[in-house]
């Protein structure tokens, strides 16, 4: 006679009610967690009161977001349950407060795409018409953050963005690295057999060139002043009866309820932009850091040389270097650079004040979290 226990089978209505179960459990846990994103605020009234209370705090969501994705064991991917936790985070944090995030609009843009992705979908959406803008709405204490675009893989640097920290006090406080794919989109009353004209921002015509060039050849391409605004066009268009066709993502295929004739469309399978988010206060180390600045170099020979000297010596890691004229005097230029670690730390301490001592202006635009998602 066996003493093993006879295993009951999972079938469907068992694996359903189990799904019910944790379900609950989810919900209770979320709500408790909840509660507890309320207590925080309530403690950070009573200790810094209303006018100088930080509700949001950069570098302890990308800690959080990073144990998630370091412990977690599948089947959901690392990214996919770190974006989970990105919206519940959100929703939670729009208890204490709402944040109003500012970006370069109109609805619809990849640089909205990018501030949901960073924020979460709790946000209150202020689309503004450039750049300069957003950073005013920011600096006027308007927005409490807000989201601009500073560099794509295929394209280069946005150049408005880095002329514009210039004259700006504000801070990096964060980036986002958001993967572009462009849809040919379509209005639902409209056949693709007819299209007359493909609207889209220059840049995204650009990237989609060799697709066009391969699978329409001969219908006029039309730059416009953003995707978002392509994709509002096609939509008027198609409910007048013309056939125009647009180039832009997701979020500007759903707010503008466009239908994808062709997804994915991009020359570069690669193709990735990189957005700062801006705002006015220092962010603390994460322990995953990069810091910006801003150098204003001395009109001499070996100027620069001397410069990247320092991190070398230093062994600090330099991402990226920029160069934009200075505007101040002919021939002169300032510098970006992007470099590894939170200008805190000892190494990174050493390396600008090297630089103030070669340079005529060193102006550290912000040490922030590197981009979790």
């Amino acid at each position: 006679m066996s003493n093993s226990k006879s295993v009951v089978p999972d079938t469907l209505p068992l694996l359903r009610d189990r799904i019910d179960s944790i379900d609950s459990q989810i919900q209770s846990l979320i709500n408790e967690r909840a509660r507890c994103a309320e207590k925080v605020a309530e403690v950070k009234l009573a200790e810094q009161g209303d006018e100088t209370v930080v509700f949001y705090r950069p570098e302890r969501e990308a800690q959080v977001l990073r144990r998630v994705m370091e412990r977690n064991e599948g089947p959901l991917g690392n990214e996919e349950m770190a974006k989970i936790f990105r919206q519940v985070m959100s929703s939670c944090l729009a208890l204490e407060k709402p944040m109003r995030i500012a970006f370069l609009g109109p609805e619809g843009t990849f640089t909205q795409q990018a501030a949901l992705k960073h924020f979460g979908k709790s946000i209150i959406s202020a689309p503004m018409a450039a750049i300069d803008e957003v950073f005013r709405e920011v600096e006027s204490g308007a927005a409490n953050y807000g989201v601009v675009p500073v560099e794509n893989s295929t394209e280069g640097v946005v150049n408005h963005t880095l002329d514009t920290f210039r004259d700006s006090q504000l801070k990096i406080c964060g980036e986002v690295e958001e993967r572009i794919h462009h849809h040919l989109l379509l209005s639902p009353n409209v056949n693709a057999d007819d299209v007359t004209h493909i609207y889209s921002h220059q840049q995204s015509l650009a990237q989609c060139r060799a697709w066009l060039d391969r699978y329409w050849p001969h219908v006029e391409r039309v730059a416009v002043s953003s995707n978002a605004e392509a994709a509002r066009l096609a939509a008027e268009a198609g409910r007048s009866g013309q056939a125009i066709a647009a180039i832009a993502g997701e979020v500007a295929c759903e707010l503008y309820d466009l239908v994808k004739v062709s997804a994915n469309i991009e020359d570069r399978p690669d193709n990735t932009t990189r957005f700062l988010i801006v705002g006015t206060q220092d962010v603390p180390a994460s322990g995953k850091d990069k810091t910006s600045l801003l150098i204003s170099a001395k009109n001499e020979p070996g100027a620069l040389y001397r410069l990247l000297e320092a991190f070398e010596r230093h062994g600090v890691d330099m991402t990226r270097l920029e160069t934009r004229p200075s505007l101040m005097s002919r021939w002169g230029y300032i510098f970006y650079i992007d470099f590894v670690g939170h200008y805190q730390d000892p190494e990174c301490q050493a390396v600008i004040e090297e630089l103030r001592s070669r340079a005529s202006e060193v102006k550290v635009l912000g040490s922030y979290p590197v981009a979790v998602l």
